[in-house]
């Protein structure tokens, strides 16, 4: 059943034709339509039994944003038992889970935004101004995918911004000029029919890395790579979050910016000073969707795992992003530099070097399957390949289907 409201005859003049129930009946595929103002009488007609019927209204807590979902109101609501708690954990779990039609949106929100990255590459040049570089991005996914919305407020941060976890909000604008030896840092995605991508893309903005960027972004595409190769259903959230830390760890030690036992890091969370956000989020019609925290399970307390957004063993059917990142921030670096407990693993020459370097996050939308997971976004990933893409080469993206004819992801 669904419920339209009774819209006035001035509505036509200002909004266009008034639709008629029927017309909505149609478009969602709907059993049967009422006005709002029917909902008493049709609910109480519906129930035929004695006593006052019993209301399961939609209220709980969204352990992502930390707010409570409003519950129903309507005239006549006082005739009807209220139910506030059983509703709201039964819906979440069902957005956890995307059925094969919401994976074909988050599948085309993905093509297309990853799409838009390459155009953006192609076009990234020294001297242009952050705000460029989100311009063409809504551009391409609007003019050529017919997304009008992003997901979020786009990230385009090059150089030291891209050490700022959220850059580009308003006091943050995209608005600083891209200089030779920059990294950018850009996290975009498109939204089609509400159903979001995001997707982060790390590269030099003249189209060559140099040994300190090649260091940097190699330590986390293997960070990156190592979780979807292991990701399947049953894997703990939170093993995947410490491997990647793990395997960042062991690179920066490779690369000289790190001395001493890689078990001992993990032990002091130093992974933490380098990546202090969580690995990634569940994703659909919320681009940070609800579902990471069942009912009475707490969130880890120790630091980076603190800010993991789910801690959920993965179920066949989750979307989630994989988004490692290696970041040198003062706020976190200097207080390390100087703590009993792990400052003897720093080689602070190497790490001075790199202080202003900003930092590298490389996120792809992943879909869990029955054997291993998906991949979504189809942008270039290693070296040799982005530098051939902002070189002129062309990239193909492979279509990916979720409407296979037995239902299988």
């Amino acid at each position: 059943m669904l419920f339209i409201p009774r819209l006035l005859a001035d509505y036509a003049v200002w909004m266009g034709e008034i639709q008629p129930p029927s017309h909505f009946q149609e478009k969602y595929k709907i059993t049967q339509v009422f006005y709002t103002d029917e909902i008493k009488e049709v609910l109480l007609d519906q129930y035929q039994a004695t006593g006052a019927p019993l209301l399961f209204l939609l209220h709980g807590l969204n352990t992502d944003s930390n707010k409570y979902s409003k519950p129903a109101e309507f005239q006549g609501i006082e005739k009807f038992q209220t139910d506030l708690n059983t509703l709201h954990p039964i819906l979440t779990e069902c957005r956890v889970i995307k059925s094969n039609l919401e994976l074909a949106l988050i599948q085309y929100a993905n093509d297309i935004s990853s799409e838009a990255h390459v155009e953006v590459m192609r076009k990234t040049k020294v001297g242009m101004k952050e705000y460029q570089l989100e311009s063409m991005f809504l551009h391409h996914t609007y003019m050529y995918g017919g997304c009008r919305h992003c997901s979020y407020t786009c990230i385009c941060a090059t150089g030291d911004n891209s050490a700022v976890l959220h850059y580009g909000h308003a006091a943050a604008p995209n608005d600083k000029t891209l200089q030779e030896g920059d990294m950018a840092l850009l996290d975009m995605g498109a939204e089609y029919h509400f159903y979001g991508s995001d997707i982060t893309c790390s590269f030099p903005v003249n189209g060559k890395f140099t040994r300190d960027q090649s260091l940097l972004y190699t330590a986390v595409l293997d960070a990156h790579d190592a979780v979807i190769s292991a990701m399947r259903p049953g894997v703990s959230w939170v093993d995947m979050h410490k491997l990647a830390e793990r395997v960042t760890l062991e690179s920066l030690k490779k690369g000289n910016l790190l001395f001493g036992d890689v078990d001992k890091m993990m032990a002091e969370r130093l992974g933490a000073v380098f990546m202090p956000h969580g690995l990634g989020h569940l994703l659909g019609i919320d681009t940070h969707d609800p579902g990471g925290y069942l009912q009475g399970v707490e969130r880890p307390k120790e630091p980076g795992l603190s800010s993991l957004r789910t801690s959920r063993k993965l179920l066949k059917g989750m979307v989630i992003t994989v988004e490692p990142g290696c970041y040198f921030i003062d706020a976190l670096l200097l207080p390390a530099l100087e703590s009993p407990a792990v400052s003897e693993f720093f080689n602070r020459v190497e790490i001075n070097r790199f202080r202003g370097f900003g930092g590298v996050r490389i996120e792809s939308d992943v879909c869990v399957a029955s054997s291993g997971c998906v991949n979504m976004s189809k942008c270039p990933r290693k070296i040799e390949e982005i530098e051939a893409v902002m070189a002129g080469a062309p990239w193909p993206i492979e279509k990916t289907t979720f409407l296979s004819g037995n239902g299988q992801v």
